[in-house]
Formats: structure tokens, sequence, C-alpha cells
């Protein structure tokens, strides 16, 4: 369910409401019993279940070789072929 901030036209208070979407907006106040606007805020996410923190991920076995320590096809092939050390010319 989301949670809607208001805003009091009165008092300026502002509150929070978890409500659904079906649920009907607030037009009154609970403290003044003023108008009320629905404010625009970030949403906050809350992230339920496995699989969302470190901890949760596959560890790599201590002996397999990662992409940093191996080297790719494609920095071979970026190397100027006169930077091999040999001369072209002969």
């Amino acid at each position: 369910m989301p949670i809607y901030e208001y805003e009091c036209v009165r008092c300026h208070q502002r509150f929070e409401r978890l409500q659904r979407l079906s649920d009907p907006l607030l037009t009154a106040c609970p403290s003044c019993g003023g108008a009320v606007h629905k404010q625009f805020s970030v949403p906050a996410l809350q992230f339920k279940g496995s699989g969302f923190y470190t901890t949760d991920y596959a560890r790599r076995p201590s002996g397999s070789v990662t992409s940093e320590t191996k080297p790719s096809a494609s920095s071979a092939k970026a190397e100027p072929k006169g930077a091999s050390g040999g001369s072209s010319h002969e």
C-alpha cells in the first residue's frame, strides 16, 4: 500500500497516511479540520524477500579465475600491430 503525504492549508501541518489505491483521498486535517492537499514526494522503496542483499548472492569458489585477472580477447585485438616489438620493414 502506498504512503501518501498531505499538508494542511490552515495550520501547514504535514502528515502521512498509509492508504490503499482504492481509498478516497483525505479532505480534512486531523488536527484542525482544515482542507488538505496531497503532496508529491519521492516514494520510499521497501524490498522484501531474499536476493536483495550482497550476502544473498552466490559466492565464487576461491580458485576460480575472475574477469579481472583473465586477459580478454578484445584487449589483445586492441593492441596495434607494430607494438609487438618486431619491425614490419624487412
